[in-house]
């Protein structure tokens, strides 16, 4: 697989979003994801994308066995700043939290260094400045190469690289999702800062094989507007363009979506390396071969009409967010670094 350059890293040109192999989209099975790392690997995708929150620990775990022997095949991402704590979930940017989580999920990962460490989002309680800085510290401690941010905006990365070099900026990024464009992108150019898309399938939905019916009740996307039974039914006609385009270059929905993302790099004058998640090794093969697909500029263009920021239906982008997230019922108030004790008892933890 090509390759391409976020800041000082090396990436593939795809990497491989793992957060689903830890039950967050339904069921998953230990052995079926380590045989999707591993097959990773084999095809040449090198950037496996973790956090601490995912699954209390357990991704991380997983992902350290499988790469096993394999360490110098692999660019490691993982976050710190969203935390799972006696059943919440919480933001803790603090200093002491963020280090803490460093330590434990290099334990956790069974490595010496984390290739890109992220603050998995801004806490609302904690200056931007005084988290970053902490990053930076690992950075000089040397357990991190190289920085990130989740969900944010042009000022806030702005902010941020003016306290350490930012690499990169992971934010949800689509053709059923551009805000990025509005909020983001001219500043990351500016500043020269790659773009990281997750869930650049549009959490499934391009891939054509999602619908009411077929979503399992203990998925997670059921709590999303966009994915309630009137905005997917508004929103079949873009799946039904993009298998169009599929359809003329002998490929699936989903590998014309990743083939889309990835021409955004040079579109949008920033790298951009999308990181679809799965668990499953024939859904990796077939996400893999989109960064073989080369989109013929007219595709492209007839694609960018489908989702561009303020065309098409309403419901397109239903559930808009903002990256400014006060607190909530979903993130109550902030863990404090005494929690870090219950982080570092995963490492000692079987998880399976």
């Amino acid at each position: 697989m090509n390759t391409i350059t976020l800041g000082e890293l090396t990436v593939s040109a795809q990497g491989l979003g793992c957060m689903g192999m830890s039950s967050v989209y339904g069921a998953a099975d230990w052995d079926e994801s380590t045989r999707t790392i591993r097959r990773a690997l084999d095809l040449g995708v090198t950037l496996l994308d973790t956090a601490a929150g995912y699954g209390d620990g357990h991704n991380e775990v997983l992902i350290g066995r499988a790469i096993a022997g394999r360490r110098d095949e692999v660019q490691l991402a993982t976050k710190a700043g969203l935390s799972y704590a006696r059943g919440k979930v919480s933001l803790n940017g603090a200093p002491d939290h963020l280090k803490a989580s460093c330590d434990a999920s290099l334990l956790r990962l069974g490595v010496d260094v984390i290739d890109l460490y992220y603050l998995h989002r801004v806490a609302p309680d904690v200056p931007l400045e005084e988290s970053v800085g902490a990053l930076a510290d690992l950075v000089a401690d040397g357990k991190v190469r190289a920085i990130g941010l989740c969900e944010i905006d042009g000022d806030q990365l702005r902010a941020a690289h003016a306290i350490h070099p930012i690499t990169a900026v992971q934010s949800e990024y689509s053709l059923w999702w551009r805000e990025p464009e509005q909020t983001l992108v001219d500043v990351a150019r500016e500043l020269g800062v790659g773009l990281v898309p997750f869930s650049p399938l549009g959490r499934g939905f391009l891939t054509g094989a999602l619908s009411a019916d077929t979503l399992p009740a203990d998925d997670t996307r059921r709590a999303l507007p966009r994915f309630a039974d009137d905005a997917m039914a508004a929103n079949a006609s873009l799946v039904e363009a993009v298998r169009a385009v599929a359809a003329t270059h002998d490929a699936t929905p989903a590998q014309v979506a990743l083939a889309w993302v990835g021409a955004q790099s040079d579109r949008l004058g920033i790298p951009v390396v999308p990181i679809p998640g799965t668990k499953r090794v024939h859904r990796l093969e077939e996400n893999a071969a989109a960064a073989d697909l080369q989109l013929s500029e007219a595709d492209l263009n007839a694609l960018d009409g489908l989702g561009a920021p303020g065309r098409g239906r309403p419901l397109l982008n239903r559930a808009r967010r903002s990256v400014h997230r006060e607190p909530d019922d979903r993130f109550p108030v902030a863990i404090t670094p005494d929690d870090a004790p219950d982080l570092l008892l995963l490492c000692a933890r079987e998880v399976r």
